[in-house]
């Protein structure tokens, strides 16, 4: 049995919720195209705007001061700093898939995760995994949480090493836990605090839906770059306009830097 199988069966073995269920808020593909609207690329089926891989490899060489030009594109709230990061030496680039998390409101996920165990049960199990968000995982993915407001971690080392395998990494507006074990995959990640504890009393309020990371909103499908400085979060609508000028600037820098090379030669 392959090691990513294993890590899914196991991951099912812990959610006491079904696998699939129905979430509080979830997009149809046709609501999300209507979000979505200005995505020149393709889609997935679920409706997420599919930017190619081909523009994500230009991503990766771009510098977050030519990612800035995306705040005079009609989008002037795309950037968050100041989190913690796991490997802050690389970059993260791929293509969002949110999940916003809740607090528990028993008689809410009742409702929507028949089996529901109540807070202050002898259990213990008291979360709801988000296996269906990670099921929706596709190559060059990062996982986008907004749990605040929740406590313990949002993943451990053996979700991450879940998502290192299916996506790209994660961004998680709250917290995460095993950072050793995190750290040691050898992945990127993105992350307010690192606690001992998994989270507790919480469930799923929404999977691809747009979500609050800091002072961001953040769609499905958005491209996300992070590096030591931070994470922008890039509408599909201008990520061709914006790499294409970053392409022209590199040009440009070269070119200055060969004249200035020349000009010291010849004073010299």
């Amino acid at each position: 049995m392959s090691k990513l199988r294993l890590i899914s069966l196991v991951l099912v073995g812990l959610s006491f919720a079904a696998q699939g269920r129905a979430q509080v808020f979830k997009l149809t593909p046709e609501q999300l195209i209507k979000y979505t609207s200005g995505n020149p690329f393709d889609r997935y089926p679920d409706g997420r705007p599919k930017v190619p891989d081909s523009i994500l490899d230009r991503v990766k060489d771009m510098s977050m001061e030519e990612v800035w030009g995306v705040e005079h594109m009609g989008f002037p709230s795309q950037y968050e700093g100041d989190w913690k990061i796991v490997n802050p030496s690389k970059k993260l680039v791929g293509r969002a898939v949110t999940l916003m998390a809740m607090p528990i409101r028993p008689e809410v996920a009742a409702v929507d995760f028949p089996g529901f165990i109540p807070p202050n049960s002898t259990s213990g199990k008291h979360g709801i995994l988000p296996q269906t968000a990670l099921d929706m995982l596709q190559k060059g993915d990062v996982i986008v949480v907004d749990s605040r407001g929740v406590y313990g971690g949002v993943i451990g080392d053996n979700l991450a090493t879940y998502i290192n395998d299916v996506g790209a990494g994660f961004v998680i507006d709250g917290m995460i836990r095993d950072l050793d074990g995190i750290r040691e995959i050898g992945m990127t990640g993105y992350y307010r605090e690192a606690v001992p504890s998994a989270m507790v009393e919480w469930t799923i309020a929404g999977i691809n839906v747009p979500v609050k990371i800091g002072k961001v909103t953040v769609l499905p499908g958005d491209v996300v770059l992070g590096d030591a400085e931070g994470v922008y979060f890039i509408p599909p609508k201008v990520v061709q306009e914006l790499v294409d000028k970053a392409d022209e600037v590199h040009v440009h820098d070269q070119w200055t830097k060969m004249k200035f090379g020349q000009e010291v030669g010849a004073g010299g």
